[in-house]
């Protein structure tokens, strides 16, 4: 059928085996083939000039809508080839907060990808068509490759004005927590119930009036004044350095612990978008963590490397996406 085409659409025997890269006789021997099969003539032969034949007519419409067809499914492969796409599924505030703001960035050294990124839980790579997850916990998936791209920082934080009232009641930051209205991030591995005691902080009332599921939920309830929260600069870092969220004090250390993971089947590496994906998150990861890290420094805050004892107990299913 090519070679019909072929000489139909350029009118001559000598063009379509140019075409093809063929010999003329070998077109010629495909055009009484199909005649033969087709039990039609399709072509008027007189002398050297070819001309369709009704029943020609008819089949060449139908086989030139059917090869452009295919041209065009040809042309999207290749094009797709030559682009890139990747899905990845990423912890709900961390995506809104760390990985959004920074797809502007990726775009512009990565013009021609194409990015599909869904939200919540933790992917079944065995039966969904997903590339690679960020997540949020302490890594170690069994039977999964992970790698830490984005240290967490974690600090109790508050607005200025919340911090204001803190200060009415008491100029010690103990006294100041075992009175405040605390904020908890229920998803989060470091929470109140484990940072207090840490800190010599007995009597804070723990049952708390506010209680999410999601960081950002927490952060923002924080900015407007409600209470204090304990999270992340990966999180709060832009309203840290806005000054709407505020340190509680510098009495208390930073904990940084690595937090968020790139975690996929080792297979998915060999694939060029995941490679490159990984370095460009893992480089911008390793940016950030430093710049936070210099951010707090300045504000006098020690920082103190820690990762709590268990953290691998719980159920995968369960784990937090914060």
């Amino acid at each position: 059928m090519t070679h019909f085409e072929a000489v139909a659409r350029l009118g001559g025997v000598a063009k379509a085996a140019q075409e093809l890269q063929v010999t003329p006789s070998a077109v010629s021997q495909q055009l009484r083939l199909l005649e033969h099969q087709l039990g039609v003539r399709l072509f008027q032969r007189e002398k050297r000039h070819l001309s369709l034949t009704i029943d020609g007519e008819r089949l060449f419409q139908t086989t030139t809508q059917a090869f452009e067809s295919i041209r065009e499914v040809r042309n999207a492969i290749v094009r797709q080839r030559e682009s890139f796409q990747l899905s990845l599924r990423v912890s709900p505030s961390f995506g809104e907060k760390w990985l959004a703001p920074r797809l502007a960035e990726f775009s512009k050294g990565y013009p021609s990808w194409n990015l599909r990124v869904a939200t919540p839980n933790f992917s079944d790579f065995e039966t969904e068509v997903i590339d690679l997850d960020l997540r949020y916990g302490d890594g170690g998936w069994a039977g999964l490759y992970s790698d830490c791209v984005v240290n967490d920082l974690i600090l109790p934080m508050c607005s200025p004005s919340y911090l204001a009232e803190l200060r009415a009641i008491s100029p010690d930051p103990r006294e100041q927590l075992r009175h405040a209205r605390l904020i908890d991030s229920v998803k989060a591995y470091f929470r109140w119930d484990y940072w207090l005691p840490c800190n010599g902080i007995q009597g804070a009332r723990m049952t708390y009036p506010y209680r999410f599921d999601r960081s950002s939920m927490s952060v923002q309830l924080a900015k407007d004044g409600a209470g204090v929260v304990l999270e992340s600069t990966s999180i709060a870092f832009e309203d840290l350095v806005s000054g709407s969220l505020v340190p509680v004090s510098i009495e208390f250390e930073v904990i940084e612990f690595p937090g968020y993971w790139l975690v996929c089947p080792s297979r998915h590496m060999n694939r060029r978008a995941v490679r490159l994906f990984s370095d460009w998150v893992s480089r911008v990861g390793k940016r950030d963590t430093d710049l936070a890290r210099r951010f707090l420094a300045d504000k006098q805050l020690r920082i103190s490397f820690e990762r709590r004892p268990h953290f691998g107990a719980r159920d995968d299913k369960a784990a937090p996406m914060a």
